[in-house]
């Protein structure tokens, strides 16, 4: 609709002051209407009793009582043979109809109420029983209360002063926004933004600190792409190179040749396995246990192992793919280094799912760890592929658990090797 601002800043001060407009009209209604009526009706009520006790003394001939009674009341009463009034007087207005309806009731007789509004007057002339008029001044206070007025103005100044306080913080809390809005415009475009921080409410801070995440994992995203390009053309370069050679110079056996293609597959095969390692697939209701020990028991047949697992493991979404391909790495790494002994865990509570896997061999020094996680990077600096592997395999591993909103850390096991500690979110 057109009549709806797009502006966020606008839109939420609306939000804030059209309900507070609307439940202030709704009160005003229901209880100063009300109020304002038994007032104006008592008023009414009180000043036609005075004036029509005052007239009864003035119909017995009584003018000194009358006197009296109108100084001790505040009321100035003359008697007029002629007056010069207006040809329409006020008693249907507002202010003078309650008191025009209650001095018809009492006197018997139509009362003529004028009202001068300047100086807040209000004139009743009555006609005598000798043809004259007797004519009653007083105040509009005696028949009209401004109560209602003063409180609608301090309603409607109530609502500027909240629209007022409210507007600041509702310039500050947008400003957040339009910073999100921007940071991520450059994202977009491959592009920085030096400072930029999570600023303003919880729910703010949260989503800019979420986009600061995806910002990462994009930049490594791209980067492990790079290096992907990059680590498969040095790693195809030397045995195609030694092939060609050793065709051109009849040098190379059948048996070298097949090992070298070997090679290159198991190469090949890694860099697929790893480029789809982020493709999507259906998260589906799982538990861990037994997929674990059917990966340590194929993994390391020959060794000891140990299973720790909780009687009832807990049960949550995931991709049952990556998340295989993921523990299958990490246990066949540690199988892989393992001297005798390979120790599965889980440790499960109300907001995670924690996995250890333990092995007995030569661990991984602490400034090493984690280059570990790295894509394309063996431990060894000379990329011999004599060692085997694509330096793929804890890479792989790292980025199926980070889609799955978890995180994996390299630590020093009990058993002497390395541990590696997963933790899932539920």
């Amino acid at each position: 609709m057109k009549l709806i601002p797009r502006s966020f800043l606008i839109r939420t001060i609306l939000m804030v002051l059209i309900p507070l407009v609307i439940a202030l009209f709704i009160v005003t209604n229901a209880f100063f209407g009300n109020h304002w009526k038994r007032v104006h009706a008592t008023l009414a009520r009180t000043l036609s009793g005075e004036i029509t006790t005052m007239m009864h003394f003035l119909d017995k001939g009584d003018t000194e009582a009358v006197k009296t009674l109108a100084h001790d009341i505040g009321i100035n009463v003359s008697i007029n043979t002629n007056l010069n009034r207006p040809k329409h007087n006020d008693n249907n207005d507002r202010e003078a109809g309650e008191l025009a309806s209650n001095l018809q009731k009492s006197l018997k007789q139509p009362a003529q109420i004028y009202i001068d509004r300047r100086p807040r007057l209000v004139y009743i002339d009555i006609p005598t029983k000798d043809g004259k008029i007797a004519t009653f001044g007083t105040s509009m206070h005696r028949i009209y209360s401004t109560s209602t007025e003063v409180f609608l103005i301090w309603v409607i100044g109530a609502i500027l002063i909240v629209s007022i306080l409210i507007t600041p913080f509702m310039i500050m809390h947008t400003r957040s926004i339009r910073r999100i809005a921007k940071a991520a415009n450059k994202f977009g475009r491959g592009m920085d933004v030096p400072g930029f921080k999570p600023s303003g409410s919880s729910e703010i801070r949260e989503a800019a600190a979420a986009m600061i995440t995806m910002k990462e994992r994009l930049n490594r995203y791209n980067k492990t792409r790079t290096d992907m390009l990059n680590a498969v053309g040095h790693d195809l370069k030397t045995p195609l190179t030694r092939m060609r050679l050793g065709v051109e110079t009849d040098s190379i056996k059948k048996e070298d040749l097949l090992q070298n293609i070997d090679r290159m597959t198991e190469m090949v095969n890694g860099y697929l396995a790893f480029a789809r390692g982020e493709m999507p697939e259906i998260e589906q209701a799982m538990e861990l246990p037994a997929m674990l020990t059917r990966i340590a028991r194929d993994a390391a047949p020959k060794k000891k192992i140990i299973l720790d697992f909780p009687n009832t493991p807990a049960q949550f979404y995931a991709r049952p793919n990556a998340l295989t391909s993921a523990f299958t790495n990490i246990i066949e790494n540690a199988a892989r280094f393992a001297k005798k002994t390979l120790k599965i865990s889980e440790i499960d509570s109300d907001e995670s799912v924690t996995v250890i896997i333990e092995d007995d061999g030569p661990g991984i020094p602490d400034n090493k760890k984690a280059l570990a996680l790295q894509p394309f990077v063996r431990l060894d600096e000379s990329r011999n592929e004599n060692t085997g592997g694509t330096g793929l395999g804890l890479s792989i591993a790292q980025t199926a658990i980070e889609n799955h909103g978890g995180e994996i850390f390299l630590e020093d096991s009990e058993l002497g090797g390395l541990k590696v500690r997963v933790v899932l979110p539920l």
